[in-house]
């Protein structure tokens, strides 16, 4: 009876210390996703910002070329 319960465990150790690495092993892997999710959150926001400041930026030059033009056309009359 000695040597079964022994012998649990034994294996109940071995199961233990596998638990505990597979444990690691997902928490390196969370860790390294959690930082590859905030960089990628990171590159999003700056590319919004810079998408929105051309888009401004493209408004604001047709707005100037627009007024140019109409100027232009204003001083030929």
């Amino acid at each position: 009876m000695k040597e079964q319960l022994e012998k649990r465990l034994t294996e109940l150790k071995a199961e233990l210390l596998s638990g505990q690495k597979v444990m690691a092993d997902l928490e390196a892997k969370q860790a390294n996703l959690r930082d590859t999710l905030l960089r990628i959150s990171g590159a999003i926001q700056i590319l919004e910002e810079l998408t929105s400041s051309t888009k401004q930026d493209d408004y604001q030059n047709n707005n100037y070329v627009q007024e140019e033009s109409n100027l232009q056309y204003q001083l030929k009359d």
